[in-house]
């Protein structure tokens, strides 16, 4: 079974915020997003995804994004070509 990571993002009141997260389904996965069911940190948002990448192992995925989770200059970058924000409308965490 194949394993994936992604990044989500969407833009809010207070600016650009992204998601990283892994799956073994990315589709259902965004519909629970948007739907209320993901992470706590995802409710109330309308997410789309910007970035997805697939894996043979689960291992392989979660330390995937574990690296992608602590890349902000890479979530930096991704909100400001695909949303057009600036540095500044992008939180930190």
């Amino acid at each position: 079974m194949w394993c994936y990571v992604y990044v989500l993002g969407c833009r809010d009141k207070d600016g650009v915020r992204t998601y990283v997260g892994w799956t073994t389904d990315i589709e259902a996965r965004l519909r629970r997003h948007n739907a209320g069911r993901g992470a706590k940190s995802t409710r109330g948002r309308r997410w789309v995804l910007l970035y997805g990448e697939r894996f043979a192992t689960r291992n392989a995925a979660m330390s995937r994004e574990w690296r992608l989770k602590r890349a902000r200059a890479l979530r930096r970058e991704v909100a400001e070509n695909l949303f057009g924000a600036s540095d500044e409308d992008v939180p930190s965490s």
